[in-house]
């Protein structure tokens, strides 16, 4: 059963806060709006559910703005949505399905970027690779997905593959030129200097390096 007495929230059409109150024979939930003569019925859930019919607009209301509605950040209910629910399992099953065509279809140089961006070793057999991607991307199409497109994930794999190659010398207080030793960009204690790297390029200071980076990998291949 859930609690009626005293339940109010946020208006935000009026910018206060009200009562929340379910009376059947009122058209509105608000108890400032509701008659002197307005009886208050109970909300009961049994066995865990609640059926809201077409007639019962009132009722909807008063479940679509009570506290305990998951909606609003309580925990006690949440609306169930059978076509709603149908649609997002379908566009889920359609983003894995397009991630594992993905993996099948792209050229492995294409994929090493995003497998470096998820710390898979681009030294293993490329079936091994594929099939390490394959798992993420059933796990987590969404992610999986926006790693083609994100420039942080080809900016990781470039630095990761001049670290690799003597192109660059992460130390853990920087990041320098192998060749000259000199600094291309401090690293706080603590951090990563990769992740730091990854952000020094994302600059326009740093769009400079990471151009003179993949062009000198362009060299060895």
């Amino acid at each position: 059963m859930l609690p009626q007495s005293g339940i109010t929230v946020f208006d935000k059409s009026k910018g206060e806060v009200r009562e929340l109150r379910y009376c059947p024979n009122e058209n509105s939930v608000w108890t400032d709006e509701q008659g002197a003569k307005a009886l208050k019925k109970s909300v009961v859930f049994r066995d865990g559910m609640l059926f809201v019919r077409e007639d019962q607009p009132n009722l909807k209301s008063f479940l679509d703005l009570h506290p305990h509605n998951v909606a609003n950040g309580g925990s006690k209910f949440k609306l169930v949505d059978k076509t709603v629910d149908a649609e997002a399992e379908l566009e889920k099953e359609f983003l894995v399905t397009d991630a594992i065509t993905r993996v099948r279809d792209t050229d492995i140089n294409d994929l090493l970027a995003v497998a470096i961006y998820f710390k898979i070793n681009i030294s293993s057999p490329v079936s091994e690779i594929r099939r390490n991607l394959l798992n993420i991307a059933k796990s987590n199409p969404s992610q999986f997905m926006e790693a083609f497109d994100s420039p942080s994930v080809m900016a990781r794999a470039i630095i990761k593959q001049s670290i690799d190659y003597q192109i660059l010398k992460a130390t853990p207080d920087a990041v320098k030129w192998f060749d000259s030793n000199s600094r291309i960009v401090s690293v706080p204690s603590g951090q990563d200097p990769v992740d730091i790297m990854v952000r020094f390029c994302m600059t326009e200071k740093g769009a400079s390096v990471l151009s003179d980076l993949e062009e000198r990998l362009e060299k060895l291949s």
